[in-house]
């Protein structure tokens, strides 16, 4: 069964001012990767982030990262941010995990 796919309205600002190629590799991205198996890691594109309750995942698209949390029918993106940004956002807009360090 496909997830479906919801954007919070600060992912949907930031997918807004991307440049257009930019914005269709996300946008590909998204469906091709979190449609049907967002929490599938691989190597290099889908990363569990590990000390932390939300987000629970993080997305490789380039130099764009997209943090996202899955439920059993739906992926919630929270943030598409560019590489430079993405340890500033994780640091105020994450949250950490209850019970413990990283890990």
């Amino acid at each position: 069964m496909p997830f479906e796919i919801i954007l919070a309205p600060g992912a949907v600002r930031s997918l807004r001012r991307l440049p257009a190629h930019i914005k269709a590799e996300v946008k590909d991205a998204l469906e091709v990767h979190l449609r049907h198996e967002p929490t599938k890691v691989s190597k290099s594109r889908i990363k569990r982030l590990r000390g932390l309750s939300q987000p629970q995942f993080r997305l490789r698209v380039g130099d764009i990262r997209v943090f996202y949390d899955v439920t059993e029918a739906a992926v919630e993106v929270l943030a598409i941010i560019e590489k430079a940004e993405a340890q500033a956002w994780l640091g105020e807009k994450g949250t950490r995990a209850q019970g413990g360090g990283i890990g």
